[in-house]
């Protein structure tokens, strides 16, 4: 396993929303980092280099060379850093949703090596995770 540095640091980030997208866009500016979404047509819209959330503009996805965007989790195996941000919708009770934190959890299980790291940057509970 290649010793953990700056230098060789691949990112994961999963999840390329209001948070995710502009996290991987300044990764993506100075390291190797992989966006990771389930939604095709996010991912698409981000190749072409346009963000209709607009919590980027197509200055800063071109500034982020080293980023690329995927929805095939095979893309994030090179990753040795995972920051997980997905969303906790609550319910009419106000309960949190914890769905996605569950799967994104789950996929990026599929891909983690021992001495990996993983944060996760979502609105979740003590003890959660």
């Amino acid at each position: 396993m290649p010793k953990f540095n700056l230098r060789n640091l691949n990112i994961g980030v999963v999840g390329l929303g209001y948070v995710g997208l502009p996290l991987a866009v300044e990764f993506g500016k100075r390291f190797s980092t992989v966006g990771f979404d389930i939604k095709a047509a996010r991912v698409e819209e981000l190749k072409r280099g346009h963000d209709s959330t607009l919590e980027t503009d197509e200055a800063e996805l071109a500034a982020a060379t080293k980023l690329t965007v995927t929805t095939r989790l095979e893309d994030l195996k090179p990753c040795r850093v995972f920051i997980v941000t997905v969303p906790t919708p609550i319910d009419e009770f106000k309960r949190p949703d914890l769905t996605p934190l569950e799967k994104s959890s789950e996929a990026v299980g599929k891909v983690l090596k021992k001495g990996d790291v993983v944060v996760y940057e979502s609105t979740v509970y003590p003890g959660c995770t």
